[in-house]
């Protein structure tokens, strides 16, 4: 029996964890559950895996949720930043998953590790922010960290076996997003409705626009290079619309490895929290015999900017990629809430990083520092765009 923390339980990624839990009950146990608002669907979480503990975002969700729980319930109740970490953190816990968005999973992951407790990590952004540290905290606890994300979980299986010193490249794919074909002139009348249609996968709002302004990739690039002990040059994006091949691995031999399936999180989320073993998901495997080609193109960086600046920041590094992330959360918030343009998501991100002053080597005190300056900075941006 695995005892399982899950943070971002009412997620995408949360809610699929769960759905395969239940379908082994003799495999797994759930100590904590974290969400955010929806204390509706974390209620009906509780009732149904009676965890130890429960998160949400803060006291007016806590009072919500503690109103929906049965009377003498056993699960406590907590809330904020502090409850997030200590629901990571908890004892006894063999795997704590992280899905949380953005940056507010950096912090949580830290906690797990000082905890002693394994991660599967579906949230990009700890790694991207704070790769070197959190690598290297895990490292000298001995914390494995599984990764959730498909193309993550690719690698990370196409990997197994195969010695780090014949490894030659990284093919990174991606699906290209719901604007892959669309002319660049068109981009500035992007609704929100068109970004959120992702042709491939179902995922929450803010991964979705990511995905459409190829973001997305270029976080997953900053993630794999700590991920995976790579350097930068070694990651190859490759535009892969079927989305049937999740990533591949090239050998100094010129063989290539590839991992394929569906476009569906549940092979990856079951990876993780099982390994070494699979679980028997029933999955569908791709249908070969009717499918048409499968199609690889490079990314077009002058239409999709934002793969360039994510780029552009992995080089450069230090507190570079906090500043990247934040403003890009910043920006797409501002976009969903039609305070900006789509095409506005990059403007934003490029004019904070430019005036960013890059410490390198940073600490987690300059990391986060970054991340607060970065915020401020786009939020300002954004204002004077709106007005």
């Amino acid at each position: 029996m695995k005892n399982l923390s899950i943070l971002g339980s009412t997620g995408s990624i949360g809610c699929n964890a769960l759905n395969i839990i239940e379908k082994f009950p003799e495999q797994f146990s759930i100590t904590a559950l974290a969400a955010g608002k929806n204390t509706t669907l974390l209620a009906a979480q509780i009732k149904q895996f009676n965890p130890e503990l429960a998160v949400v975002f803060d006291e007016t969700c806590a009072r919500a949720l503690k109103e929906q729980l049965p009377v003498g319930s056993r699960t406590e109740v907590l809330q904020g930043e502090e409850g997030y970490c200590v629901a990571a953190a908890c004892a006894n816990v063999d795997l704590t998953l992280i899905s949380v968005v953005g940056a507010a999973g950096l912090k949580p992951t830290l906690a797990a590790i000082e905890a002693g407790n394994h991660i599967a990590l579906a949230n990009k952004e700890t790694l991207v922010m704070a790769g070197e540290i959190v690598i290297g905290r895990a490292v000298e606890k001995g914390i494995q960290i599984l990764p959730v994300d498909s193309e993550h979980s690719a690698i990370f299986q196409c990997l197994r076996g195969h010695r780090k010193h014949d490894l030659d490249r990284i093919l990174l794919t991606a699906s290209g997003g719901p604007f892959l074909n669309r002319p660049q002139e068109e981009f500035a009348d992007i609704s929100i409705d068109d970004a959120l249609q992702h042709p491939n996968w179902k995922m929450g709002k803010k991964i979705t626009v990511d995905s459409a302004t190829l973001m997305n990739k270029g976080l997953e690039v900053l993630e794999a290079k700590h991920l995976f002990d790579v350097s930068q040059d070694m990651i190859e994006v490759v535009i892969h619309p079927q989305s049937i091949i999740h990533s591949m691995v090239a050998y100094t031999d010129g063989s290539i490895l590839a991992q394929l399936g569906i476009p569906d999180m549940k092979a990856a989320i079951a990876y993780a929290l099982s390994y070494p073993r699979r679980l028997a998901l029933g999955q569908p495997l791709p249908d070969f015999s009717g499918a048409e080609a499968l199609t690889f193109q490079k990314p077009d960086l002058e239409k999709f900017p934002c793969l360039a600046l994510a780029f552009d920041a992995g080089e450069v590094g230090g507190t570079l990629p906090a500043v990247l992330n934040a403003a890009n959360e910043m920006s797409v918030h501002a976009f969903l809430a039609e305070m900006i343009a789509f095409n506005d998501i990059p403007r934003v991100i490029a004019e904070t990083m430019e005036k960013h002053s890059v410490c390198t080597n940073p600490d987690l005190d300059e990391i986060f520092a970054a991340d607060r300056w970065a915020r401020e900075h786009s939020e300002g941006l954004i204002s004077r765009l709106r007005d």
